[in-house]
């Protein structure tokens, strides 16, 4: 089954229309088609990146490290169909789609289907929460992410709607 194909099922199955995200100015983006493994991110589930940002994701690693600084990979690559688990387990647990949808972008507009955007977190501040701005993690970051060709996505009021993300990081091209 071709991605479009694959894309419009899961989305006609979680109830998301399927012009959502053109009339909501949200790009649609297509899954990567070569991975390689990023290592294992904060619960021991091995992630995967396409290859040159897994490249670039190690060495921004390891120049924070060299710095004192610990960055921790909490979620890389996800393809159509784990983004709508994601959103089917919070629509079971009996949240509103469009609560969902502010947190969770929707099945084929994640970044997170490129393999180029990486979750991070930092020892002793609770991943995937606004804290991680307050870390050294994230000054590190503000500050040499762009060296390594990564930039924040989801500043606070961003264009796209969703939440602010400080812990959200990516590569625009591979």
């Amino acid at each position: 089954m071709q991605q479009t194909e694959q894309l419009s099922q899961i989305l006609a199955e979680l109830g998301i229309a399927s012009d959502y995200a053109q009339t909501h100015g949200l790009p649609v983006f297509e899954e990567a088609e070569t991975r390689v493994s990023a290592g294992p991110n904060i619960i021991g589930r091995e992630q995967e990146l396409e290859p040159v940002t897994a490249g670039k994701w190690v060495a921004m690693r390891q120049a924070a490290q060299a710095e004192g600084v610990e960055l921790l990979l909490v979620s890389g690559y996800r393809s159509y169909a784990y983004q709508a688990s994601l959103i089917r387990r919070k629509i079971d647990a009996g949240q509103g789609l469009d609560e969902i949808l502010s947190v969770n972008a929707p099945p084929g507009c994640s970044e997170h289907h490129t393999g180029r955007a990486v979750d991070i977190a930092t020892p002793g501040v609770p991943p995937l929460t606004e804290a991680f701005e307050k870390s050294s993690a994230f000054q590190w970051l503000g500050l040499n992410a762009g060296n390594h060709g990564f930039s924040m996505s989801y500043p606070r009021d961003n264009a796209f709607g969703y939440i602010y993300e400080p812990w959200h990081w990516c590569r625009p091209t591979a």
